[in-house]
């Protein structure tokens, strides 16, 4: 306990220590932020407030944005804080809080996925079963487990990278507490721990995998026994979104904490890790939102409304 307390805070290197590289970065990564919150939490506004989104699809959409809102949240402050006033420093308590948090909801991300894969499923497999296959009730008890696991995981994640002993150096050359970044940092012995971290995360991530890909195997198999067109171009539009943020979600993770400590390369590192903690964050409303024609339209209502409004008061 003494030589794991014997660190007492962690200096993070952060992307960049140009100083001339500092002020863009901060106004991409603003702009980036800014775009994050206004979709995601425009996402979960819109399905509140229109009725007719108030379907498991959706619910579980409006978690997929929560998700996202909250782990770009966990990591993007501060690197912007970082790159504008160079407080780089993180006390020890507040890096295992941000890893903790982080892995949370990114882990609820892993199985938000998984679940709305399977409502895809059910959505294109079986239309006439849908409405009591995916009750509100099934739906709901889903995404507590998903919130329930992540937790779950969260937890082990981060228990099991600072049950290391960190007496040496504390310059982490990352820009956010992340689990390779910092577990390399450890003067102990770290391989069970390395293991740990890859079977759970593999398990994780497999499973879910299999779930999506066991989904999409079966909805190919209906979409290719369909004799009309329209029911083709339907299926396809109510995948084609999930399965973009899938294969997007899936590749990075994968690429990140897939391999051994040893394959890990802090440069590639970062940029991928920008790319999963702050542009998918914002891509994912995107994708939904410009392929979807209910959101569209739910959008196009709510904005008729406030247009409304505006003209009855001004």
């Amino acid at each position: 306990m003494e030589n794991r307390t014997e660190v007492t805070q962690f200096l993070l290197i952060g992307l960049t220590d140009d100083p001339g590289l500092q002020v863009p970065l901060f106004i991409i990564f603003l702009l980036i932020y800014t775009i994050t919150l206004v979709g995601n939490i425009g996402m979960i506004l819109l399905i509140v407030l229109d009725s007719r989104l108030h379907s498991p699809m959706y619910i579980f959409l409006g978690n997929l944005s929560l998700v996202d809102f909250c782990y770009s949240s966990a990591v993007t402050p501060t690197v912007m804080s970082g790159l504008l006033i160079g407080n780089n420093v993180m006390s020890y308590n507040d890096c295992a809080a941000q890893m903790f948090c982080f892995t949370t909801f990114a882990s609820v991300e892993n199985y938000l996925l998984a679940s709305m894969a399977y409502d895809r499923y059910a959505a294109v497999c079986k239309p006439l079963h849908y409405t009591t296959t995916m009750t509100m009730g099934v739906c709901i008890w889903l995404v507590i487990g998903c919130y329930v696991l992540g937790f779950l995981n969260a937890s082990i994640y981060t228990g099991d990278a600072f049950s290391l002993s960190f007496c040496k150096s504390n310059v982490v050359h990352h820009f956010f507490c992340d689990i390779p970044a910092v577990m390399v940092l450890s003067c102990s012995d770290r391989h069970i721990n390395e293991m740990i971290l890859v079977y759970v995360v593999s398990f994780n991530i497999f499973f879910a995998i299999i779930v999506i890909c066991v989904s999409y195997i079966l909805i190919f198999i209906t979409i290719l026994r369909m004799h009309t067109a329209s029911g083709h171009r339907k299926a396809v539009s109510t995948c084609a979104s999930h399965f973009t943020a899938v294969s997007i979600f899936y590749g990075t993770v994968i690429f990140m904490y897939l391999q051994p400590s040893s394959s890990h390369s802090m440069d590639k590192d970062k940029i991928v890790s920008v790319f999963y903690t702050m542009v998918i964050p914002m891509l994912n409303p995107m994708v939904y939102s410009l392929r979807n024609k209910e959101v569209k339209s739910a959008l196009l209502k709510l904005q008729n409304t406030f247009m409304f409004w505006g003209e009855k008061y001004l």
